[in-house]
């Protein structure tokens, strides 16, 4: 398990084949796939795991039907396959979802194009599992939606998860095979030599500073992959938003996919752990990477815009938001300025100064982008990756005495006493909001952001994480600062700017 903390100096001490640098999904897979081929490997992440993208994703583990209208087949049959097994292997973490494309007269796709495309979409997954609708199904499964000029939907599968709880799942995994992970820790600087690198570390904790040795530096860190990774401005930072609303306004039991009419973008709206999510947005994140992005006003009014003209009886408003959240994309830029929507999101590896760098991709492909980083970092034969690549292994195995919302957590009480206790025990929790915005989404699915646990929090805390009476206060001061502005509800901008 992740349990406590280890020093910089206890790490120091040891010669590492590799050291990862990005605690998000594709760092957890990095470390998982190198623990899986026998490598004594290290990750570590500046702030939380999971802080960054992995836990603002739109929570799908897809293969993406927009990308095989932009000609990514590839990248849409490699995503698909990976989504199959993750189901397969992650029961109650990963699981399949009915979505309905709704079609309406005058609207491209229609019901043939559709067809078509996914037809394609369950050859590749090799299953088969899409229909066609008919309109009054289709109102009938979905109360409230606007039936005017609705001619049906096509209906398909695809899959939901809960992102960070997959980092976490990944980490979990690679400490059972002996991979190491630190969150809180900085990697200042980089310099490699006669094929051993130099990895200068602060833990932002404790304020110690070292340098630990390491065959191999791979940097995972998305977003920020600019800053360590050399060769230019190759990633180009969009914002994806989304809203949590009260399922009593906005009740749905499918995955909506549907399309804004002031953009033609798809957004899709589904049931996700008790709420109802709405999202997302894609646009050029120009702010600084180093605070929390957070939703603009501008897009919460792009996203209840769409609602309110696809369900025209509802009359969403932000009193209905529970909270907002928002992540920033690391996308391999075209250089072309082109609509961030069209941005193609396939993953690039690139070496410079002897530091390998990984960035873009999917959520659904982490562990395929985790064996090609390997590759180019020297820790795994290309004819090893390609075995792996096609393997059938079972790539995580139950954990032992857990309480059974840490495997089943889609369908988990976040509240129970005992996932709490064993999250505040095994999984590295520094700070409250690691406990309730990325261990658990207490803090985004609860009105009150969970200050109906406070009581409890502070019990379990003193006990288990040994905080006295200050360093709670201190906790729940920071904790509730960070919800209000990241997580909560903007309010409208007069420009009501396109998102």
């Amino acid at each position: 398990m992740l349990a406590k903390r280890a020093s910089l100096a206890e790490l120091a001490g040891e010669q590492w084949d590799l050291i990862v640098i990005g605690g998000g999904i594709t760092g957890a897979g990095v470390l998982l796939e190198a623990a899986r081929q026998g490598r004594k490997a290290l990750l570590l992440e500046q702030q939380d795991f999971a802080w960054g993208t992995s836990s603002r994703s739109s929570k799908m583990v897809h293969g993406g039907l927009r990308y095989i209208a932009q000609g990514e087949v590839r990248l849409t049959r490699d995503a698909l396959r990976e989504r199959e097994r993750l189901l397969r292997d992650l029961p109650g973490l990963v699981e399949r979802a009915q979505y309905l494309f709704p079609l309406r007269d005058g609207r491209f796709p229609g019901r043939w194009p559709m067809t078509a495309v996914l037809s394609l979409y369950d050859f590749l997954a090799g299953i088969r599992d899409h229909r066609f609708v008919p309109r009054a199904e289709v109102l009938m499964r979905v109360p409230g939606l606007d039936a005017a000029g609705l001619n049906g939907a096509m209906s398909y599968t695809d899959a939901l998860t809960d992102d960070c709880r997959l980092v976490v799942r990944c980490l979990l995994e690679a400490a059972r095979l002996g991979g190491r992970s630190l969150n809180y820790a900085r990697a200042t600087g980089i310099s490699t030599d006669n094929g051993r690198a130099r990895v200068d570390v602060t833990d932002l904790e404790s304020g110690e500073s070292l340098t630990l040795n390491a065959g191999a530096v791979i940097n995972a860190t998305g977003a920020w992959a600019n800053r360590l990774g050399g060769a230019g401005q190759r990633i180009r930072p969009l914002r994806g938003s989304h809203l949590f609303v009260d399922p009593a306004r906005l009740p749905v039991a499918d995955c909506l996919t549907l399309i804004n009419p002031r953009d033609d973008r798809p957004v899709f709206v589904f049931p996700w752990e008790g709420v109802t999510c709405i999202g997302t947005t894609d646009l050029d994140h120009g702010d600084s990477l180093d605070q929390e992005a957070r939703a603009s006003g501008a897009e919460v009014d792009y996203l209840l815009e769409l609602i309110n003209g696809q369900f025209p009886e509802v009359n969403l408003g932000r009193e209905d938001i529970l909270s907002t959240m928002a992540g920033v994309r690391p996308v391999i830029a075209s250089g072309d300025g082109k609509d961030p929507s069209k941005e193609r999101r396939d993953h690039a590896v690139w070496e410079e100064n002897g530091v390998v760098t990984v960035s873009g991709g999917k959520l659904t492909t982490f562990r395929l982008i985790a064996l090609d980083a390997l590759c180019a970092a020297g820790l795994l034969a290309p004819r090893e990756a390609r075995r792996a690549r096609r393997s059938n292994a079972p790539l995580f195995r139950p954990l032992p005495d857990v309480p059974e919302q840490v495997d089943q957590f889609l369908h988990g009480v976040q509240d129970d006493e005992a996932l709490l206790r064993w999250m505040l025990t095994h999984e590295a929790v520094v700070h409250l909001d690691d406990l309730l915005l990325r261990r658990t989404r207490l803090g985004l699915l609860r009105r009150d952001g969970g200050a109906g646990l406070a009581e409890l929090l502070r019990s379990l805390t003193g006990e288990l994480l040994g905080w006295d009476g200050p360093r709670w206060d201190q906790e729940w001061a920071r904790y509730e600062a960070i919800r209000e502005r990241f997580y909560g509800v903007p309010p409208a901008d007069l420009d009501r700017a396109a998102a």
